[in-house]
């Protein structure tokens, strides 16, 4: 297979008991890692060793103890601009992605925040922009409901178009800091914004300096329109949930063809889908821990929403009978047939039983790509993505902590670095530079100077 000049880019979306819902069952997993310093400590130092690009952490502003069976991952966790503070300080190259949600923030405080955690990480922090699509989250912030996609999108553009124009309030060059004539700022380098929208009045300026990256990344995901087009406008990164190659290089193809309108080049957004990785030494090994993890699932096997994904009733089959004609689906083409046939590639054989089609997309809560096999294999599907031009890197979601996470990296990350799609050493130490992206100017900078010409 051709190797393309474009780099791989990794990171690991941290789920810490693993993103299969049984992975913190398994004897050698770890079950209280979420609020382990030394355990994320140890996740994060492993990355770096591996040239990882990030260690990113999701977020969510609503929990309930069902969701123990489902996603134990995503019920509870630090909040995360604690837990990457303490992070910065014990990394030195790792890029590291905060997440905030827009809808229930104010501009002000995010622009301080993530300004401050830049310093203190030396420039290593981007920022997860989501809207929220969790309904319950109003109800713990004194609103009777969650807006909807609309209103949440006109929010979040204003939102963080304000917090850039904060980021670029102090100048490069504001701190003179002249002891001698006691002027410690140039008054003409600092801007107010005065913003008056739809939604916000922020007059400014930020009172944190101009973060060390400039701009800070931003990074988004979704799949609506409108998520879209935030992403193609502000977006650094984008992560997907894409499982079918075809899907994800349509994809792929329609987010790069709206940058254009924006004044961006493809370059400069990068299209990351996640990756649940089960590795094992031999193909053998890895289908094995796949069936001791779907032994451990804790379900009533309600085949509903899987019905509904496939486009075909499942309810009322035998859980260990055939799967039914796949001719029966309701989606156009053969979609539902390329779903199956994931299950199927996961137990390394075709006659799964409705009861293993379900056991594949339970460990999948998410909806991300579930690979099981060994580095060859797995390095080889990163690899046709790649190639194809349906993702710029990958998400990494281990199955179970540590272990997972272990295996992807001894094993997987050297397949890939002999490949030559995967950097040896990092070639920057801010979160930017693992990405390729310039240092922008100063908008306020940039303004004066062209006034300065034109005049």
């Amino acid at each position: 297979m051709s190797i393309s000049k474009r780099q791989l880019h990794l990171g690991l979306f941290l789920f810490s008991t693993g993103y299969h819902p049984a992975g913190w069952r398994l004897p050698e997993a770890v079950a209280g890692g979420a609020f382990d310093p030394e355990f994320l400590k140890q996740v994060a130092l492993k990355l770096e060793r591996a040239k990882f690009d990030f260690f990113f952490l999701g977020d969510r502003l609503a929990s309930s103890a069902d969701e123990q069976y489902t996603f134990p991952s995503q019920m509870i966790r630090l909040e995360p601009f604690t837990m990457l503070s303490y992070l910065a300080a014990v990394t030195e190259k790792i890029g590291l992605i905060v997440t905030v949600n827009t809808t229930y923030a104010e501009p002000y405080h995010v622009a301080r925040m993530t300004a401050s955690l830049d310093y203190l990480s030396g420039g290593r922090t981007a920022w997860n922009v989501v809207t929220g699509a969790d309904t319950r989250a109003a109800l713990n912030f004194s609103r009777e409901k969650h807006w909807d996609n609309a209103k949440r999108y006109d929010y979040a553009n204003e939102f963080v178009g304000i917090v850039k124009e904060l980021w670029d309030s102090w100048e490069d060059e504001a701190f003179i800091r002249d002891k001698k004539s006691g002027v410690f700022v140039d008054e003409s380098k600092v801007h107010a914004l005065n913003h008056v929208g739809e939604h916000f009045s922020v007059a400014g300026p930020l009172n944190v300096a101009r973060p060390l990256q400039g701009q800070i990344p931003l990074l988004s995901a979704g799949t609506s329109e409108r998520s879209q087009e935030l992403g193609a406008r502000f977006s650094s990164a984008i992560f997907t949930g894409e499982i079918l190659l075809e899907e994800a290089k349509a994809f792929y193809a329609g987010i790069k063809s709206k940058l254009a309108k924006y004044g961006r080049t493809p370059g400069e957004l990068s299209i990351l889908p996640g990756l649940v990785p089960l590795v094992g030494c031999t193909s053998e090994e890895a289908r094995a821990k796949y069936e001791e993890l779907s032994a451990l699932l804790v379900t009533d096997y309600n085949l509903a929403p899987l019905s509904q994904r496939l486009g075909i009733d499942l309810t009322g089959l035998p859980l260990d009978g055939p799967l039914p004609d796949v001719s029966q689906s309701s989606h156009p083409g053969d979609k539902a047939r390329r779903l199956i046939a994931l299950a199927q590639s996961a137990s390394g054989r075709e006659d799964i039983t409705v009861r293993e089609l379900f056991h594949y997309f339970a460990a999948t809560a998410r909806g991300h790509l579930l690979v099981v096999g060994n580095p060859a294999e797995v390095a080889d599907q990163i690899e046709t993505w790649f190639v194809q031009e349906a993702a710029d890197g990958f998400n990494i979601c281990p199955p179970y902590m540590p272990g997972g996470l272990d295996l992807f990296v001894d094993l997987v990350v050297p397949e890939l670095q002999r490949r030559g799609l995967f950097r040896t050493e990092y070639e920057g130490s801010t979160f930017r530079e693992h990405f390729g992206l310039t240092r922008p100017d100063n908008r306020f900078a940039k303004q004066a100077a062209l006034q300065g010409v034109a005049e």
